[in-house]
């Protein structure tokens, strides 16, 4: 795999992958979501990686709110960080973050998944912006 111009954000999503590794490694597998998402916080702050941990992105229609979204994180204002511990990868957490893209304009999600056999991620691009603004 050739990796080209149309990767968005390569090296933070790089440096990103690595903390997933560095904390599955570190912990295992076992535990809930928010003891991993805990740690990873930790590794952002360790690694100056500016972040938001559950921000709150308030979705509106005609001017009033209608619902909310919690995002487990927000890095450098660029990329939703979802934590998912799983046993098997689930399309619901792929709609869960197009939701996520499109109520923040966002380009990129990333999907984390932390499994028995390892960490398994998924990068999720917003369908409905042009990659080369």
């Amino acid at each position: 795999m050739v990796r080209g111009d149309n990767l968005i954000y390569p090296d933070l999503s790089y440096k990103l992958m690595g903390i997933s590794f560095k904390v599955y490694n570190s912990m295992g597998f076992g535990f809930r979501e928010k003891y991993y998402q805990r740690a990873f916080q930790k590794e952002l702050i360790k690694n100056g990686i500016a972040h938001q941990i559950e921000k709150e992105i308030k979705l509106r229609y005609d001017n009033e709110v209608i619902g909310k979204y919690f995002l487990d994180f927000v890095i450098e204002d660029k990329i939703i960080l979802e934590l998912k511990v799983v046993s098997f990868i689930k399309n619901i957490h792929i709609k869960q973050v197009l939701e996520y893209l499109n109520a923040t304009n966002l380009k990129l999600a990333i999907l984390i998944y932390f499994t028995k056999t390892g960490v398994i991620y998924k990068r999720v691009v917003n369908p409905n912006l042009k990659l080369h603004q």
